[in-house]
């Protein structure tokens, strides 16, 4: 599994204020339960923060912040099987939740997650031997669609969805359970 995390003085400036300690602590609670999941064997963390040094997860040096889709690649060359990328952005998520989806995925060569507003996107894969396909950002979902990509259906429920942009996703999120680093910023 890959995770993409921006250095915190980058990532969600549009939070709240604080905006750099919601970006540690949201990327902690995200790789936390990537490392929990019991299919996950190998994280991934992509970053050019040299002070993140996450639990349970490998880190790749980002030199240059060149965005999501360079910092997935990066990381891409160095995994062989299936692969998957998934932001770092969801501090509600749920190990179960992504092994279920991982296990949904693994039935497509590629396939992606919309994220819970049907416009971005939180999780792409691809099978073993298949190129790892990303074209994250605004409006993310409907450039997967294009590039071919199977939209995944998700229970109701599931957290995989939920990413963390703004104080009403954080809130959204904060009803599912967030993550101990999160809930204590938020508490």
């Amino acid at each position: 599994m890959i995770v993409p995390v921006k250095p915190p003085a980058v990532g969600k400036s549009r939070l709240l204020p604080g905006g750099p300690a919601f970006a540690r602590a949201i990327a902690l609670d995200t790789i936390a339960a990537v490392v929990a999941c019991p299919v996950v064997e190998r994280v991934l963390v992509v970053t050019a923060d040299a002070a993140f040094r996450p639990p349970g997860a490998e880190i790749v040096a980002e030199r240059a912040l060149a965005g999501i889709d360079a910092a997935v690649r990066l990381a891409d060359s160095r995994t062989t099987g299936p692969r998957a990328a998934l932001l770092g952005d969801l501090p509600a998520l749920r190990p179960a939740d992504l092994a279920d989806a991982l296990a949904l995925a693994a039935q497509h060569a590629r396939a992606f997650v919309a994220d819970r507003d049907g416009t971005g996107t939180t999780l792409v894969t691809a099978g073993a031997g298949i190129e790892l396909l990303t074209a994250f950002g605004p409006g993310s979902a409907a450039r997967h669609r294009a590039l071919g990509l199977t939209p995944l259906v998700l229970p109701p429920g599931s957290t995989v969805p939920d990413d963390v942009d703004t104080a009403e996703q954080l809130a959204a999120a904060g009803s599912l359970g967030l993550g101990p680093n999160t809930a204590a910023l938020v508490a």
